[in-house]
């Protein structure tokens, strides 16, 4: 399904009904930029973010926008499926998992107490050459393999065939922040120096590839999307400890097994080809779905996650939905979400969470689009491969 847009300098194509007026408007700036390519995307989950759309799609003529990527550099998802049938599971065992889990991996602002081992970090960097990553790589140590807090989560899964599944959603931690707000900066004082006409009031302040400044940019947030990798493979593979330990009375002799991980980000940009041109893609919220690539769209902690096929459709710049998409910002969801309407709804699905407080109806899944129209709005950027259901949630 898609609509267009066609008022402005590109056209806006939108793969959705009605998009909020607020996220709306910040197409309408994007199309607006001199550098922006062909068209812009709003993919099904999109929802207002800070100077772009997040489920927008931009592609640029040898610009980049920091605002265009966002603050969490490199989030993204995993997912892991294992030998093991739930069926053969009781809730004894997934609190155990999750207790095991929440002692490994820390969440929300906390740190490990001890810097983790350097090799875990991304390799084939020089360090020197980057500014906020050479000041930030010492706490950097103690932040890899933790979670963060917000939207991300920790999520053991069924699977449509009966399989268990452990999925991950978790980002850059405070790397991705200060590249950011550092860079946004720059591009502000540059584009003021250089009399830019792209109105400050956008928050889409640029760096071209001219610039030295766009190449420094560049590196640090591709050191920030390896390390958003590198922190949810180290959390998978403390995950998968506790679930191999927890699991072994029910696992038989060869003991728990595992598929390999998949990993997809959103929240990034990348140099490729559309349209016959070589391009910055910014996937804000909306990630990667070229032909035949394996893809994870998440829904809410109560409702389906989906394995996808991505269909390679050109309109999208080969792009699909992050996930289901807020409905209704974090405050808006504390002031009219129910706390004892939105627990009782996961509780009689038999989902273990940790909703407990007026704080938790940040995360609720009525404060979020329902992932089922979502995919049918995508069904031309992606085809659904595994339909996975919660069992046990851990929020950040």
């Amino acid at each position: 399904m898609q609509k267009t847009i066609t008022t402005e300098n590109i056209p806006i194509k939108m793969w959705l009904d009605e998009p909020e007026e607020g996220s709306l408007e910040q197409a309408r700036n994007l199309a607006n930029l001199p550098f922006a390519v062909s068209h812009i995307c709003l993919m099904p989950d999109t929802h207002q973010g800070y100077g772009m759309p997040i489920g927008g799609v931009l592609a640029t003529d040898n610009v980049i926008v920091p605002n265009a990527v966002g603050v969490d550099i490199g989030c993204g998802m995993c997912a892991v499926k294992t030998n093991i049938r739930v069926e053969a599971l009781n809730r004894n065992h997934l609190t155990s998992i999750m207790s095991g889990i929440r002692e490994l991996v820390p969440l929300g602002f906390d740190h490990h107490k001890e810097r983790q081992d350097e090799s875990l970090m991304p390799q084939g960097f020089n360090i020197d050459e980057m500014v906020i990553v050479k000041r930030q790589y010492l706490s950097a140590l103690k932040q890899i393999g933790t979670l963060g807090g917000g939207n991300h989560f920790i999520e053991l899964q069924r699977c449509n065939d009966g399989f268990l599944w452990v999925m991950i959603h978790s980002g850059s931690r405070n790397f991705g922040l200060q590249v950011a707000e550092h860079y946004n900066k720059m591009a502000k004082k540059l584009n003021e120096a250089y009399f830019s006409n792209v109105p400050s009031k956008t928050d889409l302040a640029f760096l071209p590839f001219q610039t030295n400044e766009a190449h420094l940019y560049y590196k640090e947030m591709q050191y920030c999307t390896k390390f958003a990798f590198a922190n949810r493979k180290l959390m998978m593979e403390r995950v998968k400890s506790v679930v191999s330990i927890v699991l072994s009375c029910v696992a038989g002799a060869s003991g728990v097994e595992y598929e390999p991980m998949i990993n997809i980000a959103h929240n990034y940009a990348a140099w490729e080809e559309h349209f016959g041109s070589k391009v910055i893609v910014h996937r804000k919220g909306a990630t990667s779905a070229q032909l035949g690539e394996t893809g994870i769209i998440p829904g809410s902690q109560g409702t389906k996650s989906y394995i996808v096929e991505g269909l390679g459709n050109p309109e999208s710049f080969m792009s699909c939905s992050h996930g289901a998409g807020r409905v209704m910002g974090r405050k808006a969801a504390i002031r009219n979400l129910d706390l004892e309407t939105e627990k009782r709804k996961l509780d009689e699905q038999g989902i273990l969470h940790s909703i407990r407080g007026k704080s938790d109806l940040e995360e609720a899944s009525s404060a979020y689009k329902d992932i089922a129209q979502v995919m049918a709005f995508q069904s031309d950027l992606v085809k659904i491969k595994v339909e996975l259901s919660p069992l046990a949630v851990i929020k950040g």
